[in-house]
């Protein structure tokens, strides 16, 4: 692997690949579920972080979420970006603030197919952050339905 970007030394803590512990999902238009996932932040020299996010069914193992994309840090400040497309039609910009072992960001741009399923996703804010050895996500999720409201709450080990 290439040496990290010094760019990037803000974010080094969330490199690796990371399994879920636990993962539970809810909306007010839904029935509570659990999930799993498997999410792997890596870096290639350049001033960017890939990533990926591959959710599945906890007990069937059935592939749900999919999502990939970059993360950028603006030069010389702790404002981040996440670039990313998802496997039901959304393509989002998220732009926010790294701040020691947390990152919190939320949607400024929301694209998405002219053929995608109702609701539309109006906005996404979510924060990662590191806690303890684990590492933990909370994502809300605002539809042309339902106010912004906590839509996945997350834990994850680290595995490599």
């Amino acid at each position: 692997m290439a040496a990290v970007h010094d760019m990037l030394k803000p974010l080094q803590w969330l490199l690796g690949k990371w399994r879920s512990i636990e993962g539970v999902g809810k909306f007010p238009t839904i029935k509570d579920f659990k999930y799993a996932e498997d999410l792997e932040f890596f870096q290639f020299g350049q001033p960017n972080i890939q990533y990926s996010y591959y959710s599945y069914d906890s007990t069937t193992k059935k592939p749900l979420h999919r999502e990939i994309g970059f993360i950028r840090i603006k030069p010389n400040s702790n404002k981040v970006a996440f670039v990313s497309a998802h496997n039901m039609g959304l393509s989002l910009i998220e732009e926010g603030e790294v701040t020691g072992e947390e990152i919190k960001v939320e949607s400024h741009t929301i694209a998405r197919l002219t053929f995608g399923s109702e609701p539309e996703t109006k906005k996404i804010s979510r924060v990662i952050k590191k806690v303890g050895d684990e590492l933990e996500q909370v994502l809300y999720m605002e539809t042309s339905k339902t106010p912004l409201t906590e839509h996945l709450r997350i834990r994850y080990k680290k595995i490599e």
